[in-house]
């Protein structure tokens, strides 16, 4: 059986998601399954390089997956010829340049959201890898979500009818540092590190809305600070100067209204950190992460308004879960699959970071009306194809 070893560059691994998400539980799942197999029976085996600032931090990162491939010199890396992968999970402010340089390396590109800081630049690092001839895509891990493939399945299936409007929560409080440990890094709320709830969220709700949903035509976006500081990684209190909240509200060309309130400053009284109710003529789904409950036009109560009485009618009742029908795989260990069989068989993957590019302008664009007090349309991107 013919194996494909493919070295990949994984830059950035050694903050919280890219260990847990990108490494172990995805490179490192597959290689523990004997490499991924493909549809003509050939197998690909990765074969990751850790690449990080703090050598320690990479050393105990290799003793626990068992990795010896470490280094913190990113030319090092990209000069190996078996190395044909470059993966980017470091801040925002850091990945441009690296991308940049693994593209003139003539590595293939896959890398974390936001892309980068502004449209014109992801636009730019699209461009190149384009020009160059090299495979490229962006991690939309919440489309591999198993409570969002379910509710995938309810919108091609016809479940809704016609689908009227989307509601989104997502959030749970972050603490603040002081008294209790903050489950986040502290660069998230300073805007001069490119933090801000704007940029990193609004880039999920693009991909989750062009690939459920439909198109969007124009925003309408609030953001706040609520906390005016927090106390960081070292025990010192700053000044909060980035979005820790926002309330945006989506017209898609179809028609249909989305709305998402995101929040790092919201206690959670739903089902789970993200939700989703979907609302159509023929009935409603509600969609967490893993599940997804539906109630259809048979099973809607019949509510009438009077608050002079005690309510008769629990509205939890009248809703079923939707059963699993395919075993759950870790979301982003299936994108990383895809890419992977995209870059040595040439399978389709149209995440790339032209998609990317997207979700960055709707940040931006959600920025623009935040700053305006008005709604934003959201023009196509155009792209000049390279010569």
């Amino acid at each position: 059986m013919k194996q494909h070893r493919v070295g990949i560059i994984m830059n950035g691994v050694t903050g919280r998601m890219g260990t847990n998400q990108h490494l172990i539980r995805s490179i490192m799942a597959i290689i523990r399954e004997g490499g991924l197999k493909t549809s003509d029976g050939e197998i690909i085996m990765p074969d990751p390089v850790l690449l990080g600032r703090n050598f320690e931090k990479l050393e105990q990162l290799g003793r626990q997956t068992g990795i010896t491939k470490i280094t913190t010199d990113l030319d090092k890396a990209l000069s190996d010829p078996e190395n044909i992968v470059y993966f980017d999970a470091q801040t925002t402010g850091r990945r441009v340049e690296s991308v940049k340089m693994a593209i003139r390396a003539g590595k293939h590109v896959y890398c974390e959201k936001p892309v980068a800081a502004t449209t014109e630049e992801a636009l730019e690092l699209y461009r190149l890898c384009t020009k160059a001839g090299l495979r490229n895509g962006v991690v939309q891990d919440k489309l591999w979500l198993p409570g969002i493939r379910k509710l995938r399945r309810l919108i091609d299936q016809g479940f809704f009818g016609k689908i009227l409007a989307v509601r989104g929560e997502f959030g749970y409080w972050v603490f603040e540092g002081d008294t209790v440990p903050s489950q986040r890094p502290s660069w998230n709320y300073r805007k001069e590190d490119n933090g801000g709830i704007i940029l990193d969220m609004l880039c999920h709700w693009r991909y989750l809305i062009d690939n459920l949903f439909g198109n969007v035509r124009a925003v309408s976006c609030l953001g706040a600070t609520h906390m005016e500081s927090r106390t960081d990684e070292n025990g010192n209190e700053y000044k909060c100067t980035a979005d820790d909240a926002a309330y945006a509200t989506f017209e898609l060309e179809n028609g249909i209204i989305v709305h998402f309130n995101s929040s790092w400053t919201v206690r959670v009284r739903r089902d789970d950190l993200l939700t989703l109710q979907v609302d159509g003529t023929k009935g409603s789904a509600v969609s967490g992460l893993r599940e997804c409950y539906i109630q259809d036009y048979s099973n809607t109560p019949r509510a009438v308004w009077n608050p002079d009485i005690p309510q008769s009618i629990n509205f939890f009742d009248g809703w079923s879960k939707v059963p699993d029908y395919e075993p759950d795989e870790n979301a982003y260990k299936i994108q990383w699959e895809l890419f992977l069989k995209h870059v040595v068989k040439n399978e389709p993957f149209p995440w790339d970071l032209l998609e990317g590019a997207k979700g960055v302008q709707l940040a931006e664009k959600g920025l623009e009306s935040w700053a305006k007090r008005c709604w934003v349309d959201i023009p196509v991107l155009k792209i000049q194809k390279p010569q």
